[in-house]
C-alpha cells in the first residue's frame, strides 16, 4: 500500500509547518489589527415577543 508510505509526505509536512511557523506566522502577527476589541461591557438587545393572531 503506498499510502502508508511516508517518506515524501512527511517532507512536505514537515517543510509547510517549518514554513508557516518561521516565515508566515511572525508576518501575521506583526500586523496591527485596526479594530481592537474595547473593553466596553456587552449589551444584551431587549426583545418583545411575537403576539401570535392564532393562539
Amino acid at each position: 500500500m503506498p499510502q502508508l508510505n511516508p517518506n515524501p509526505w512527511f517532507f512536505i509536512m514537515l517543510t509547510s509547518w517549518l514554513t508557516f511557523s518561521f516565515i508566515i506566522q511572525p508576518k501575521l502577527l506583526s500586523f496591527l489589527s485596526m479594530n481592537p476589541p474595547s473593553s466596553k461591557a456587552p449589551t444584551t438587545p431587549t426583545t418583545t415577543p411575537w403576539t401570535w393572531p392564532w393562539t
